[in-house]
């Protein structure tokens, strides 16, 4: 039995740059895949438009794909989610419609393959577009996602279904969550036998370290298609290393044609897996263990502002909630803030209007601030404004604070000890996100003033605020206005560098305050897009 390996780099890789590779990259990566005797390159998705940038990758266009020189050897292909054709589905719009959309008939088309990627719950619904895509002439692939969650019953039965829609060449079982081991493969794939005659390929991913032996274990079992990516960049830790793959006899490679393959590893992926941070981890293994989809476990490593020493509390957190396997932002933030999933408002206590007539001053605790330390502090002394520190004072910069503003028990933990040492401030916090915490804090919350978090939404409601992100800032300016300040200042809001999501995070908290007509003055060098003053005009 031949064993086809399919190379998935610039699909399941886009997961780390969106999809953005450059063309001296893919143009070496086509050139010495098409030497080491891969049999499929999978170039990238195909999709409708997104409300984000995303690279050429993400929707190897007909346009795109007649730019490239796709070398002679491999057949090439696509993937698509089946959400994709699903949520354009409409009453004037079929699947058949939707197919016809992003595909031309294959002898119009550089590529030969389309595999559809389904979760189970999908599968009942991808039979038309499976069909449209035989009737254009593809080769398809249906890949099962996630399918270790599933009995070996709901796997066999879902099987004759597909075994009678006649429209799939290569039916693909996905370690999606990178949790399988050998018994795992043994149990999926004997499942999927018992109603599929076809070729079946498996997608491994190397979450707990076993991509290779699960891969082994496949083949030997009578998987005929496999799949790998260079350096096994992927989504999450990643995949089993296409290098490698070749090195496997099972494969019958000819070990002298992947020299291209190493000059490629150490030309353009050895830097970007040092930059991106895929490969497996600690963390990664435990959040397979607790059954949680990657990209959770890639955004909290991602995450430069979290604590690393929390992200094993929230990874348990997360595998706690309902369907762990299915990543949501929202599920996401409210584990790393301990917002309750039941109640999203955290309630406080109406806010007195004790700031009427008096300016307030917004200190960030950076570099910044460090530098305009005495300026600050002479400003201080000459204007009287209230001064609130955005989360924990940090110890150099010894400014007189008249509170500190916290908002979310993340940061809390992630300073814990400073706050416990800290008996002489005074706080503005949600008291009931801290309750379960320390009760310590408690009695130092000077200003009980509740948070929730909604998308693109800022209100203030007396005793508690609606943000759009979980920052500090954004519920300090809020208690500010509810307070009646007269005017805010920052400090120490230098911003960051452009492409910084944090950047993009900020600039869209100011352009949701602009269009509420709050107003904000720096007065330190900032990088944001809000009025400037001088901290040295004293006048």
């Amino acid at each position: 039995m031949k064993i086809k390996l399919l190379d998935c780099t610039l699909r399941d890789g886009g997961y780390y740059n969106n999809w953005d590779f450059n063309e001296d990259l893919v143009t070496d990566y086509l050139s010495a895949i098409a030497d080491s005797g891969t049999d499929y390159i999978e170039l990238g998705l195909r999709r409708f438009s997104s409300d984000s940038f995303l690279g050429a990758s993400a929707f190897t266009t007909h346009q795109y794909l007649d730019r490239l020189n796709l070398p002679a050897g491999p057949e090439y292909g696509v993937m698509i989610d089946a959400k994709t054709i699903l949520s354009a589905v409409s009453d004037k719009f079929s699947h058949e419609a939707a197919v016809d959309t992003l595909f031309k008939d294959r002898k119009d088309e550089h590529i030969s393959l389309v595999r559809v990627a389904a979760h189970f719950d999908e599968l009942k619904d991808t039979p038309r577009m499976l069909h449209r895509l035989k009737e254009k002439g593809y080769k398809v692939g249906l890949n099962i996602m996630q399918s270790s969650l599933r009995s070996s019953d709901e796997l066999s039965n879902a099987t004759k279904e597909i075994s009678r829609s006649n429209s799939v060449d290569v039916l693909y079982f996905a370690d999606s969550l990178g949790s399988m081991d050998i018994r795992d493969v043994e149990r999926v794939f004997e499942a999927i036998r018992k109603e599929w005659n076809g070729e079946i390929g498996f997608h491994s991913h190397n979450n707990m370290g076993q991509a290779l032996e699960n891969v082994n274990k496949a083949i030997e079992i009578g998987a005929s298609w496999i799949d790998g990516t260079i350096s096994g960049m992927g989504r999450g830790a990643g995949n089993a290393e296409t290098e490698y793959l070749l090195a496997n006899p099972y494969l019958q490679k000819d070990p002298s044609s992947t020299y291209k393959i190493f000059n490629l590893v150490s030309n353009h992926f050895a830097e970007m897996k040092k930059k991106c941070g895929w490969g497996p981890s600690l963390e990664y293994f435990y959040g397979a263990k607790f059954g949680i989809h990657p990209t959770y476990i890639q955004e909290l490593c991602a995450d430069k502002e979290l604590d690393k020493n929390l992200i094993f509390n929230i990874i348990e957190d997360i595998g706690k909630t309902a369907s762990p396997h299915k990543f949501t932002k929202q599920t996401l933030d409210l584990s790393k803030s301990s917002l309750s999933q039941k109640s999203l408002v955290i309630k406080g206590k109406k806010v007195p209007k004790f700031m009427k007539n008096i300016d307030v001053l917004l200190i960030a605790q950076t570099n910044a601030s460090l530098q305009y330390k005495e300026a600050i502090k002479d400003y201080i002394s000459a204007k009287k404004p209230i001064v609130i520190s955005i989360n924990q004072p940090n110890k150099i910069i010894d400014i007189p604070y008249d509170y500190v503003a916290i908002s979310h028990n993340q940061k809390y933990r992630s300073d814990h000890e400073s706050y416990l040492n800290s008996n002489s401030l005074k706080y503005i916090a949600p008291e009931g996100l801290f309750e379960l915490d320390d009760k310590s804090l408690i009695s130092s919350i000077k200003f009980n003033y509740g948070i929730s978090i909604s998308n693109d939404n800022f209100e203030m409601l007396g005793d508690h605020c609606i943000i759009p992100y979980r920052l500090t800032l954004a519920y300090a300016i809020a208690f500010c206005i509810e307070a009646n300040a007269s005017q805010i200042y920052l400090a120490g809001f230098e911003g960051y560098e452009d492409g910084n999501p944090k950047q993009k995070i900020m600039q869209n908290l100011l352009h949701i305050l602009t269009k509420k007509d709050i107003s904000l003055c720096s007065l330190t060098p900032t990088k944001y897009s809000i009025k400037e003053k001088s901290i040295f005009d004293l006048l």
